[in-house]
């Protein structure tokens, strides 16, 4: 768990968490949309945060903070401040979600592919490889999207991804579980997309691994009630300890501090006898990210995905994203 701390604000003193490991984040596009806002609470040193469930604030502190995890499909406007993160001595690492539905405008506001690609490489020529790891989800169906097709778009990206990344991740759409999904696309002229049946899931595994291994990347699925490992496709931490490991230096006291709760010895490298950071309780059971603080809001992300489970309407976006303002405690002011 986070620990806690008594927070100096505006509007005076507030209890606060302090994560080590801040999730940047599942329910918005933060790099894409308010990457300055962002940098801003960074230098601030702590924001607020909205429950989306019971719309209760809380505060976040980054005195202890030494991970940052991205969650992105353009991180071009964060490309500025990687220096600056440097600087802070922060681990930090971008999921890169790169797909290509640019014919089927699933992802209406993303910048076109050449343009994806091109930041993609640009990211991974500043950063490396291993800190940067590619989404190609979801995978959907229907609407002229076949198995075949996707496969035939997967490798595309993948050869010209070679030597950019080490990781690609995938999962499923998930339209049944999510009533803002199906709202979504009964509202577009998109109602026949699907989920791949459980043949189809075992196909795009298998295919996919063989693909993956092909041009040196590990495949993993996200959050995925099915198990393909028996494929050849290993499960996912998105919010990953070990890769936080490998990326740990020295002069990251706060996440060293953090780390050593799980090893047995002092010294960061090597690492003998580890024992693992404790799953995050707050998601689903399928998922095995480590314990984490997300600081994303809903209905503030302007990609307009149609498969999107965090927004609610396109109005209700555009309406909140013309509240912006970067120097507010919330992404949106409340």
């Amino acid at each position: 768990m986070p620990k806690k701390e008594i927070l100096q604000t505006n509007e005076g003193e507030k209890n606060a968490q302090a994560p080590a490991i801040i999730s940047v984040s599942r329910s918005t596009d933060i790099p894409a949309y308010h990457s300055d806002w962002f940098m801003n609470r960074l230098r601030t040193g702590y924001l607020a945060w909205i429950n989306p469930f019971n719309r209760k604030k809380s505060y976040i502190s980054f005195s202890r903070t030494g991970a940052i995890v991205f969650w992105t499909k353009n991180p071009a406007p964060m490309l500025k401040y990687l220096d600056e993160l440097d600087s802070r001595n922060l681990a930090y690492y971008f999921q890169y979600t790169l797909n290509d539905y640019d014919a089927e405008k699933l992802e209406p506001n993303v910048p076109n592919l050449e343009r994806r690609l091109a930041t993609f490489k640009e990211l991974s020529t500043r950063i490396g490889a291993d800190r940067i790891v590619w989404r190609f989800d979801p995978i959907i169906l229907g609407n002229g999207l076949t198995v075949s097709l996707i496969i035939k778009r997967f490798e595309k990206l993948a050869k010209q991804l070679q030597g950019h990344t080490k990781k690609v991740v995938i999962s499923f759409v998930d339209i049944a579980d999510y009533r803002k999904v199906q709202n979504t696309l009964k509202c577009s002229e998109l109602s026949d997309l699907r989920a791949p049946s459980i043949d189809e899931e075992v196909t795009f595994a298998i295919e996919l691994s063989k693909i993956a291994k092909k041009y040196g990347l590990a495949i993993a699925t996200c959050c995925e009630k099915r198990d393909l490992t028996k494929y050849g496709v290993s499960k996912n931490k998105c919010i990953d300890d070990e890769l936080l490991f490998k990326l740990c230096t020295p002069k990251n006291e706060k996440l060293t501090d953090f780390l050593r709760q799980y090893q047995t010895q002092h010294s960061l490298l090597p690492m003998p006898n580890l024992k693992m950071v404790p799953k995050d309780k707050g998601q689903r059971e399928e998922c095995g990210c480590v314990i984490s603080k997300d600081i994303g809001m809903y209905d503030t992300c302007g990609h307009l995905c149609v498969y999107c489970y965090a927004n609610t309407s396109d109005r209700v976006v555009t309406k909140n994203l013309k509240l912006k303002d970067n120097n507010a405690e919330t992404i949106i002011p409340i």
